[in-house]
């Protein structure tokens, strides 16, 4: 098969979830003997299409300077890739082309594309926002967004959903069942186990961009609570972003700001694999994911997971209670209670340590490009 990825960023330029999902699925699917190319920004210099590992990379355009504003995406960047990513689409023919649902215009220029080059349009939905719009966009915004959203669902009657819960998602925004297949994230799962641990030693750590509704000040409060308890306890945070500056004034208030280390943005995945090595828990304290891939890399390193059970957090459902993580409520005494019962109870860690890599390693990469194959091959049958 001749894929084509469209995305508005590349890994490893950038570090998301939705960019090393495309790069890791890319480099297997070319390994099985696929010509595989994918769409984005132009990161590098020299020639705008470059092999790289068997992977052919695309730049339509220069990267955007921004694409956050006051801690949300931008609209104009997305709006400015689909129109630069139209024309490089339209010169070659592709078997597939798998655009990703978010930041969603670029899934109209793809469903151009497919048209008019008769390829197999495919679009790989990571998470489904429907009503939480408003709450990220305010009224008007927030409906303009929704209502976007909803067109995409329209656009093909083949889509990826990277977990059953973004499947009840879109099933629940009347998508027949039928133009429906899962494919699951996974992780590098055998590369994770030659990494050795970082030097410094924490008891909790989390990672990922630092933005409100990570609510990563619940995660720092929670360590003053435990703190009383445990007075050596350390808590690494891997990440920036534009609620890093209040999180640290957060630290200072409450007088712990000897036991949060910002670690800051690390630019190589073998760093933050590292430091998750050196961790003893893994909390993610977001109340909206799609399917975090750092989830199942914690996982692979042994860490159980703490997450927040809300309705608008798709990671609920790779995070099974007691085995590989725990899910509680968005509180700092919730959070707080489930780490102290993962820290002092050591029989407790180590059958969950023993359970998360065990988990991990039923998704390693390989085995999800091969489903992800099988159900490029079986869209391809569909009229």
């Amino acid at each position: 098969m001749k894929i084509a990825y469209v995305y508005d960023t590349i890994y490893p330029y950038t570090l998301g979830g939705v960019e090393k999902w495309i790069w890791q699925l890319s480099l297997r699917l070319a390994r099985l003997g696929h010509e595989v190319h994918i769409f984005g920004p132009k990161f590098w210099t020299g020639e705008n299409v470059f092999n790289k590992e068997g992977v052919y990379l695309h730049g339509v355009c220069s990267p955007p300077k921004k694409r956050f504003v006051e801690g949300k995406r931008s609209i104009g960047w997305p709006i400015y890739f689909a129109v630069r990513v139209l024309p490089p689409l339209l010169k070659e023919r592709f078997d597939i082309i798998d655009c990703q649902n978010f930041p969603y215009f670029p899934c109209f220029s793809a469903k151009i594309a497919s048209k008019v080059r008769k390829s197999k349009l495919i679009i790989t939905w990571h998470e489904v926002w429907d009503s939480w719009w408003y709450s990220y966009l305010g009224r008007v915004k927030g409906f303009m967004g929704k209502t976007i959203e909803q067109m995409c669902l329209r656009l093909s009657n083949c889509m990826i959903a990277i977990s059953n819960r973004v499947k009840a998602d879109l099933l629940a925004k009347d998508v027949e069942e039928n133009r429906i297949a899962v494919v699951n994230v996974g992780t590098d799962w055998q590369g994770i186990q030659g990494i050795r641990p970082a030097t410094e030693k924490y008891e909790i750590i989390f990672v990922g961009r630092l933005v409100s509704y990570r609510n990563v000040d619940v995660l720092i409060r929670a360590v003053a609570l435990l703190r009383r308890k445990l007075p050596e306890i350390q808590c690494a945070i891997v990440g920036d972003g534009p609620e890093k500056n209040a999180l640290v004034t957060l630290s200072r208030e409450l007088g712990i700001e000897q036991h949060i280390k910002f670690l800051g943005f690390l630019p190589k995945d073998e760093q933050v694999i590292s430091y998750l090595k050196a961790s003893k828990v893994f909390v993610l304290p977001s109340t909206l994911e799609g399917l975090p891939q750092v989830l199942l890399e914690a996982n692979a390193c042994s860490l159980p997971v703490i997450i927040i059970n809300h309705k608008n957090n798709a990671a609920t459902a790779i995070v099974n209670d007691g085995e590989n993580g725990f899910k509680v409520e968005l509180s700092e005494q919730a959070v707080s209670q489930k780490v102290w019962q993962v820290l002092t109870d050591d029989e407790l860690r180590l059958n969950m340590s023993r359970k998360s890599i065990e988990f991990a390693r039923g998704r390693d990469w390989s085995q999800v490009a091969t489903k992800l194959e099988k159900t490029y091959l079986g869209f391809l049958k569909k009229d």
